[in-house]
């Protein structure tokens, strides 16, 4: 794991979307598309307003989705795709593709078997930005999570439903093994609550704490 501490966040920001932007122009000089993936949630926001401006980018050749979804549909305030559509897929990165995981016509069981054969062909992600919970998961990849083993699995398909409990939308997640097999990842956190789930993250399982599927490969960028 490589840590970066930021003095504030402004920076972090600044930084993430800069080297994020320069590591997608350089997949695209050896791929004629590459794979975005990213989380939903209230911190990314900032970092795709930064990049979604970024012009030296061919948008037409990048592929976004999402590293998980609640199973609710674009017009729920839950809706990790409506937050992508209004702060990501703007500007020049409008150009860009984005495929949602929700379908009202599926179940998300159905759903994550359509998703996995319609996506195949961007895999092994090109760049991976995750979150963090300080319950230490990523994605919707939550300790004590029904079917988290089976979403941990090395044989697991692209994509598993995730069961949450009391009455929460289930979710739709990338599994461990997509996950730890991009070719770049970054993990964004804020607070010392999650900087200290990361360091006991690296002594515990990872069934415990599935955040540290990736850490091996990871650059964790961490403002206060």
């Amino acid at each position: 794991m490589n840590l970066i501490e930021y003095a504030d966040r402004e920076m972090l920001v600044i930084q993430v979307a800069n080297v994020i932007a320069g590591e997608l122009e350089s997949a695209l000089l050896n791929h004629d598309r590459v794979s975005f993936a990213v989380p939903g949630g209230t911190t990314p926001g900032p970092i795709f307003d930064m990049l979604c401006a970024t012009d030296h980018l061919d948008w037409a050749r990048v592929h976004v989705m999402l590293s998980d979804e609640r199973w609710v549909p674009e017009d729920d305030p839950q809706s990790n795709a409506a937050l992508i559509k209004q702060r990501l897929m703007v500007g020049h990165a409008a150009q860009a593709t984005f495929t949602p995981f929700y379908t009202a016509d599926h179940s998300i069981e159905a759903a994550c078997a359509e998703l996995g054969e319609t996506l195949k062909e961007a895999f092994p992600l090109s760049v991976l930005m995750l979150g963090m919970g300080a319950d230490m998961h990523t994605a919707s990849l939550f300790p004590g999570a029904p079917g988290l083993d089976k979403a941990m699995a090395s044989d697991a398909p692209i994509f598993y439903p995730i069961k949450m409990p009391g009455g929460q939308a289930d979710r739709i997640t990338l599994t461990a093994r997509m996950l730890e097999g991009a070719m770049s990842t970054h993990v964004v956190i804020f607070g010392e609550e999650k900087k200290e789930a990361l360091m006991q993250a690296q002594g515990l399982p990872e069934a415990e704490a599935p955040i540290k599927t990736v850490l091996g490969n990871a650059t964790v960028h961490w403002a206060a």
